[in-house]
């Protein structure tokens, strides 16, 4: 037994040594799991456009049982249609449907991390082939997992991540053979009369291999047909239809023939996101109720503020899709096409061929193809704020006007990765030729054994590393970074953050408590110094709340409510104005009295809204944790205080930081409630 342990012991020393990858990958994977399964709902979710956000949204439509209803509204805003919320068919939305809130919150989390690195290999792999995807394996590894852990938007994480599993499914359909010929070695096998007798078992079985052929063929459809449960139409599936139809045009002009089962993609996604949408579509297409899409400002840069845009977020993505690759991912790629540009000018002055071939050989160069398309995408992005641009798209898509297109940018995510991957991979297999001949950085090199262990080396290095950077490196959605450090912070200081987590932010026993005391019945209400999200949580009907897509109607009737806080908060105004997906009760002062801190510093304690137009939407409550200094000259009675602190001895109850003041409104017309 001694033996064999110590046979053990050096085969994973071994392992190690030759695999570190492999290891590593597999250890900020177990390191992941591991603190959110520990911290649980005590993990530090980011707030701001998240759990402000959706996870409220779902809630909400469980406690209504409205997720698979029609011809309903939802308690959130006076009533909002229940098709301006999320389709029930979208893989993530179905993890809130059949589980707990934070448990269908962690596990989409995870599941995003599993398609994208799933699907990142899955598509190397088709693109390498087997023996070359074999050999870049250990720089192909941390990669995928720097691809899946990038800390976007959670919601359509898996929208983000799955983007390699949508091109790897179309190349399977584009190389595979026509339709129309699928059925020709059946119907040659058959006898006339479509009787099998007489047939050989060497026809039996082309008959077999006819079909599994035909099946082969249709299955990579109806996986395309299937996609949209991954993605999101609004942030990427049209864009991945205006880049399958650019494709149709340039492979038609190219090849001189019309790529048909190109084409055919086109339409068998396109019917996909209706269906799997269909909610969206009938409220943008179906529905003419004039939303808040319409008149929301999208920036009004000059060109040249545009293109600085551009460039901008060329070298640091915006706040939905910071994918960590300012750090490593961009000096790293742009050293390599540098490398690229060199060994090809060095190879063209060797062989005579002049600048012209070099130029078109660097244009066509896989590598620098992908550097176009992230210029393009921030250009994009740019431009979008540049109005005489943005018009025009409108122009030409008049349904889709307050639409954002600046999206393209959200594609950058995959392709630096997918970039760092091909240069990567190219550096390494470059390493390990052993004769001399044409390197894949296009030079021919014969160097020592060991400078070549050096450049494979380096490439493992850098693939490890640009995993490493992604997980732990301090960005917006980055949540096993904010859980780890606000823990340790408790451990080390033995103090509070100034963050919430999860369990604290939407306090869920002591909202039960305060309703079951105050006997709440489901009366409209509105909350003041915290997100309306957290009524929307548990269970309260809200005037106020927080969705992109609503009636400019009632966006005009909150501008009623707010205009004693605009007159003395232009920036609020604006904002509002501008925007208006936010709806709640602002300060007067131009102060944030809704971000969930867990020591609010609020000076202006006043309430500046109109109670009588709030009187008129039929609020009768605000909760509110301000002490509104303004209450008796606003009419509001006070109902009650809870806390989830004991004012006498500190002890935290329910596990929640909040104090909340219940005020009860004048009925509107008088009388009482």
């Amino acid at each position: 037994m001694g033996e064999n342990r110590e046979r053990n012991k050096k085969g994973i020393l071994d392992n190690l040594r030759h695999k570190p990858e492999v290891f590593l990958v597999c250890a900020l994977f177990f390191l992941q799991a591991a603190v959110f399964l520990i911290f649980w709902d005590r993990s530090y979710p980011q707030i701001h456009d998240n759990l402000d956000l959706f996870p409220p949204h779902y809630r909400m439509m469980k406690l209504q049982h409205a997720w698979f209803a029609h011809g309903v509204t939802l308690p959130v805003m006076h009533g909002l249609n229940r098709d301006l919320f999320g389709s029930e068919f979208l893989l993530y939305n179905l993890l809130y449907i059949l589980l707990p809130d934070i448990a269908a919150y962690i596990l989409g989390y995870f599941l995003k991390i599993a398609i994208g690195f799933t699907s990142f290999l899955l598509l190397a792999r088709d693109m390498a082939g087997r023996e070359r995807y074999r050999r870049c394996l250990p720089v192909l590894l941390p990669v995928a997992a720097a691809f899946a852990m990038i800390p976007v938007f959670p919601t359509y994480g898996i929208a983000f991540t799955s983007v390699p599993l949508v091109v790897f499914i179309l190349r399977r359909i584009f190389y595979r053979q026509e339709l129309t010929a699928l059925g020709a070695p059946v119907r040659e096998a058959l006898p006339s009369d479509g009787s099998s007798s007489g047939i050989s078992g060497s026809t039996c079985e082309g008959i077999r291999d006819a079909r599994r052929n035909r099946w082969s063929h249709i299955l990579p459809y109806i996986a395309l047909f299937c996609y949209p449960a991954l993605s999101y139409f609004s942030y990427h599936g049209f864009f991945i239809l205006c880049y399958l139809c650019v494709a149709v045009l340039i492979l038609w002009i190219r090849d001189r023939k019309f790529p048909l089962r190109l084409f055919l993609s086109v339409i068998v996604l396109s019917l996909g996101y209706v269906a799997f949408e269909y909610r969206l579509f009938g409220a943008m297409l179906l529905d003419h109720t004039v939303t808040i899409r319409t008149t929301m400002e999208h920036g009004e840069l000059t060109l040249l503020q545009a293109l600085w845009a551009g460039a901008s977020e060329f070298v640091q993505a915006s706040f939905h899709n910071q994918d960590s690759h300012t750090v490593l991912v961009l000096p790293a790629t742009l050293i390599g096409l540098i490398v690229i540009a060199a060994a090809g000018i060095r190879r063209g002055r060797a062989a005579g061929t002049g600048a012209g071939s070099i130029a078109g050989e660097i244009l066509t160069d896989p590598a620098y193809l992908l550097l176009y398309w992230i210029i393009f995408n921030g250009l994009n992005f740019g431009l979008y704020q540049y109005a005489p641009y943005r018009h025009l798209l409108e122009t030409l898509v008049p349904k889709l006007t307050g639409f954002e297109f600046a999206r393209t940018a959200y594609f950058n995510t995959f392709l630096w990765y997918a970039l760092l991957a091909v240069l990567l991979c190219r550096l390494f297999l470059f390493a390990q030729e052993d004769a001399e001949e044409t390197g894949c950085l296009g030079e021919t090199h014969r160097g020592p054994a060991g400078s070549r262990r050096y450049i494979a080396g380096a490439a493992r290095a850098l693939a490890c590393l640009s995993a490493v950077i992604v997980m732990f490196l301090p960005q917006v959605y980055n949540d096993f970074y904010y859980t780890v450090y606000n823990h340790a912070y408790i451990l080390l200081k033995h103090k509070e953050t100034s963050r919430v987590n999860y369990r604290e932010y939407y306090s869920r026993e002591l909202f039960a408590r305060i309703l079951r005391e105050m006997d709440y019945h489901g009366e409209w209400s509105a909350a003041y110094g915290m997100h309306p999200a957290i009524l929307n949580y548990n269970g309260i009907a809200s005037l106020d709340g927080y969705i992109g897509f609503y009636p400019q109607s009632y966006k005009e009737t909150w501008e009623r409510v707010e205009a004693p806080a605009f007159a003395g908060s232009p920036w609020l105004k604006d904002y509002f104005e501008g925007w208006g997906a936010r709806v709640c009760l602002y300060s007067g002062s131009d102060e944030n009295t809704y971000d969930a801190l867990r020591y609010p510093d609020i000076r202006d304690t006043r309430l500046m809204a109109d109670i009588d137009e709030l009187a008129a939407l039929d609020c009768r409550y605000i909760f509110s944790r301000i002490r509104i200094s303004n209450a008796e000259e606003l009419g509001l009675r006070e109902v009650g205080r809870w806390s989830g602190t004991d004012p006498d001895t500190g002890i935290v109850y329910d596990c929640s930081p909040y104090e909340i003041t219940v005020y009860e409104l004048p009925r509107a017309g008088g009388g009482t409630w």
